[in-house]
């Protein structure tokens, strides 16, 4: 790969091994099920970053399966929170650094409280986007969890 993410800069500055996948994106299928095929992937194995606003008005981080849904009820109940709901997609870039499609959870313009669903626990790799629509990298479970400083809990459904 020619170039690097801020995502592959924080893996590489913090001695992580990853692997990097680029995928076309081209055809505008740039959900995490297209994503995980176009990168010959099991969904399991692939984790979207979405990005929810509490009901203490405070930004948070969850890493689900690209073939599951997020659990709102669950994500309040493991955070103490009344609710939580996603941020509109207008607002992400400013929140995050990130775009729609490319939202890492490595490397936002903020450390935020990051959860990831505990069916990270069942792979020992995972891939999250590089940071960039078009780029997937790959990483072992534990090292995400712990670059992340992310906690585990079951919040899909």
């Amino acid at each position: 790969m020619s170039f690097k993410t801020n995502a592959m800069r924080i893996l590489e500055k913090n001695k992580i091994d990853y692997t990097a996948y680029e995928y076309d994106v081209n055809d505008n299928l740039i959900d995490g099920e297209h994503v995980a095929e176009k990168c010959n992937k099991e969904y399991k194995e692939v984790f979207k970053t979405l990005v929810g606003i509490g009901s203490d008005k405070n930004y948070y981080v969850f890493c689900i399966p690209v073939n599951k849904n997020l659990d709102f009820k669950q994500c309040a109940k493991v955070l103490n929170l009344k609710n939580i709901e996603l941020i509109e997609v207008k607002k992400l870039l400013n929140i995050t650094g990130y775009i729609r499609g490319g939202c890492s959870p490595i490397g936002m313009k903020k450390q935020f409280i990051t959860v990831f669903d505990k069916s990270v626990n069942d792979v020992d790799k995972i891939c999250v986007s590089g940071g960039k629509i078009g780029i997937q990298i790959e990483v072992l479970s534990t090292s995400l969890l712990k670059i992340t400083n992310a906690k585990v809990a079951k919040i899909t459904v």
